[in-house]
């Protein structure tokens, strides 16, 4: 069984046992966090579509790691205009483990 969820304005197709690193949580280590935002849910050839999402399904998962991920530099440069700026970016994450799939 899989599912397609929504967290933090983007899409990730989950089965129960993916890690994945999705937009900061605000959840500690440990703790259970559910998705309500269910968009799809699948198995075989069993396929439901939310319009947009699916009423009463939801997907949980456990808290493993909050962290910031690496770098991502910024550079904005002109030549011959004496113009250069420089600026890093590191984006915060929170890393998940999925527990359960709940097709409402």
């Amino acid at each position: 069984m899989y599912a397609v969820i929504r967290s933090g304005g983007k899409q990730y197709r989950v089965s129960e046992g993916d890690r994945l690193r999705v937009e900061k949580l605000p959840a500690a280590v440990g703790e259970t966090v559910e998705f309500d935002e269910v968009l799809m849910v699948g198995d075989g050839s069993d396929v439901r579509i939310g319009e947009p999402r699916l009423e009463g399904s939801k997907v949980s998962a456990e808290v493993l790691e909050q962290g910031r991920d690496r770098k991502v530099e910024v550079v904005k440069f002109k030549r011959r205009q004496g113009y250069r700026r420089h600026h890093g970016h590191r984006q915060m994450f929170t890393e998940v483990r999925i527990t359960g799939i709940q097709a409402g």
